[in-house]
């Protein structure tokens, strides 16, 4: 049997940043694990050495007939397939306009988030998720669940091993509508709360007494990519125009509004004993 995990470079990939690069990180461990090199793998699938790097490396997206024959060479069961299968399930409840938007996010340094009127995805508990996508009107149990999985999918970027550094404001009023029953709203304060005492995150709450209207209109969230790409932005908004912009007006707009709004908005402190007080009520 081959052996190369003593000869094989190390390879510092993050695999939160995406599925595909996700699906080739535990593509690689299991064929370490194997004791599989890259080429024996590759002519077991048929495949040419550098095709198997680009899947190991996530710049090729896998089907699922590849990831059946990989877990049948490497005697995984249905490891690899099954996988793919809830990847590709929780991608498939995302609308087709949003999908681009999860590559900026995933790429993001940073994310400067405004939120008017619900917790933002990233933070939501997995019940708050699952309250707030079951009102959808026809939705089947089967198809929320779908879409609370791709919710929770999506937070893998906190699980990066060094995540964007977030700055959250969000409207007081969020901390009061009961979307739930009342243990989920208290189990989502818990959760802003141990959000709010993380180093990469900064959360804040816009209160009522700041008499700010400016984000009214509506949430967004601002991407800051490398250096050497524009910021993006996504507009969460009820119109059928294009939320997801790169255009230079949209993003200085956007970025003023932000601005201006976290000026308004409670210390870190305050607001992170603005959620303790709200947790209360819920409990009581």
């Amino acid at each position: 049997m081959e052996q190369e995990a003593t000869t094989e470079p190390t390879q510092v990939i993050d695999p939160y940043i995406s599925p595909r690069i996700r699906f080739g990180t535990e593509l690689r461990k299991f064929r370490l694990a194997a004791g599989f090199s890259q080429r024996k793998l590759s002519a077991t699938l048929h495949l040419s050495v550098s095709q198997l790097s680009m899947l190991e490396n996530g710049h090729r997206s896998p089907t699922l007939a590849l990831a059946r024959k990989v877990d049948e060479a490497l005697d995984l069961g249905t490891t690899l397939a099954g996988l793919l299968d809830r990847l590709n399930r929780a991608e498939a409840q995302l609308p087709r306009w949003f999908r681009p938007w999860l590559e900026f996010e995933r790429e993001a340094d940073s994310l400067r988030i405004w939120e008017a009127l619900l917790v933002p995805g990233l933070l939501q508990t997995e019940d708050y998720a699952r309250a707030v996508l079951s009102r959808k009107p026809g939705a089947t149990a089967e198809q929320v669940e779908d879409k609370v999985v791709a919710r929770m999918e999506r937070q893998g970027i906190l699980k990066r091993r060094m995540p964007p550094m977030l700055w959250i404001v969000i409207d007081e009023g969020v901390l009061y509508r009961p979307v739930a029953e009342p243990d989920v709203m208290r189990g989502q304060c818990e959760r802003l709360l141990d959000a709010g005492e993380e180093l990469r995150i900064s959360l804040q709450i816009l209160p009522y007494a700041a008499r700010n209207v400016l984000g009214l209109l509506g949430s967004f969230t601002l991407a800051d990519l490398t250096r050497e790409t524009h910021p993006v932005a996504y507009i969460d908004s009820q119109s059928l125009d294009d939320r997801v912009t790169d255009r230079a007006t949209d993003m200085k707009n956007l970025a003023f509004l932000y601005d201006a709004i976290r000026a308004d908005a409670l210390s870190r402190h305050e607001s992170l004993n603005l959620i303790k007080e709200t947790m209360r009520r819920w409990t009581t």
